[in-house]
């Protein structure tokens, strides 16, 4: 019988949040502003930040390596932050302190334009914002409880915050010079942190517990969900660092390349507004192999169809499936393997190793690639990598249909 990939089990006592009381109302609207916020950021960072480097005459080796680097404090930092909030409980108080640590880093943007300069505000900057993430999506979850589908309609939010930004971003930036991104990103940024703050920390129950996450990082279905978003991560490295780079080069204008990057947010959105739906009917592991092979084809359209706009329509629609989909049904299975005092930390695992450490692979590798072979081999490069992804899912398919959650007696001293 197939597990459904949305509500994981009840969980034991030893494996409740600690810091969540299990009848406190969750603060739906608080959650998806910080979301709103925080993607709004993503939404004018991801696609023009690569315009703002090449503006200030960063090489394409530059480039990579400066998104290259942010990832590399993302592969690190997320677990040192999710084991701080396990052990203390302070999921709420650490986000507000490591937001207003990324804020205060990113304001060095206005002072460097050297190479130099920007690999250590970047790096400064990557390390506090890597906190951000794990952080919201455990609050939410412990927050959610079993109610795990209606995650969708929060996290929504953040695509909608994305869409909006990049949509404007590209319409000002069209009459505006690349130099005022700065500002546009610095006021979503600004917003996140005043929504956090608003959030707080549920006193303990009692002790907090102490849970193991060694056993789990052994256990064969965690390696090969990890091993696989590494890779899927990988394929995204040319399309975050070098897209809009690509899509300028062919001769698209900035609203334009907003209007793609949208589109595929659009996609995303549907994707979590028919969570509840879909989540229920399908077996993760089935998500995560239909989102793989979808990847395949999505990064081969982008490399070689840049001189058809339908094509890259398409590509984009298919983000749904490459981030929407995938993104929901690994969640899903962390959230079911990582229960309780173990959270935040497998949360941030997650982060670290598959936007973390596949992100600065991917990013790298591209850097590298786009001088060397040209965008269209790079892209295919990506295409070949989510190949590999799925082959691991399909030859191991059989041990995420038949996955158990996380136990009180694993429970120890990590």
């Amino acid at each position: 019988m197939r597990r459904r990939c949305d509500n994981p089990p009840r969980a034991s006592r030893a494996d409740s949040p600690p810091n969540v009381s299990a009848h406190h109302p969750v603060p739906y609207r608080r959650l998806a502003g910080l979301y709103f916020a925080y993607f709004a950021f993503v939404g004018t960072f991801s696609p023009y930040f690569p315009l703002y480097l090449q503006g200030l005459g960063q090489a394409a080796w530059q480039i990579g390596a400066l998104f290259a680097v942010m990832q590399v404090a993302r592969i690190a930092a997320p677990y040192l932050w999710g084991w701080l909030a396990d052990r203390s409980g302070w999921r709420a108080r650490l986000l507000s302190a490591t937001l207003a640590a990324a804020l205060a880093a990113y304001c060095g943007l206005f002072g460097v334009d050297a190479f130099a300069g920007l690999l250590v505000v970047l790096v400064g900057f990557s390390f506090f914002s890597s906190a951000t993430m794990p952080l919201v999506e455990a609050i939410t979850l412990a927050a959610l409880r079993e109610r795990l589908e209606r995650y969708g309609a929060i996290r929504l939010w953040g695509s909608l915050g994305f869409i909006v930004a990049v949509l404007g971003a590209g319409w000002l930036l069209d009459r505006v010079p690349i130099e005022s991104l700065r500002w546009m990103m610095l006021a979503p940024l600004a917003a996140a942190l005043a929504l956090a703050l608003g959030l707080r920390d549920q006193p303990p129950a009692g002790p907090l517990p102490r849970a193991a996450i060694a056993p789990l990082l052994r256990r064969p279905e965690v390696v090969v969900l990890l091993a696989a978003n590494v890779l899927m991560n990988f394929a995204h490295g040319p399309l975050y660092a070098f897209y809009s780079i690509h899509l300028a080069d062919a001769g698209y204008d900035k609203a334009a390349i907003g209007a793609l990057w949208s589109l595929g947010v659009i996609a995303e959105v549907v994707v979590f507004l028919l969570a509840p739906r879909w989540m229920s009917r399908f077996a993760a592991a089935d998500v995560l192999l239909a989102s793989f092979a979808l990847a395949v084809i999505r990064f081969a359209l982008i490399g070689w169809g840049v001189g058809f706009p339908a094509a890259l329509v398409v590509a984009q629609i298919l983000h749904a499936a490459t981030f929407g989909s995938c993104h929901l049904a690994s969640i899903a299975l962390i959230s079911r393997w990582f229960a309780g005092a173990r959270q935040v930390r497998g949360q941030a695992l997650y982060a670290s190793l598959a936007f973390g450490f596949g992100g600065f692979a991917g990013a790298a590798a591209s850097g590298l690639a786009w001088q060397a072979w040209g965008a269209a081999w790079t892209f295919t490069a990506a295409s070949a990598a989510a190949a590999v992804g799925l082959l691991i899912l399909a030859t191991h398919a059989a041990l995420l249909r038949n996955v158990a959650p996380s136990t009180a007696a694993q429970a120890r001293t990590f």
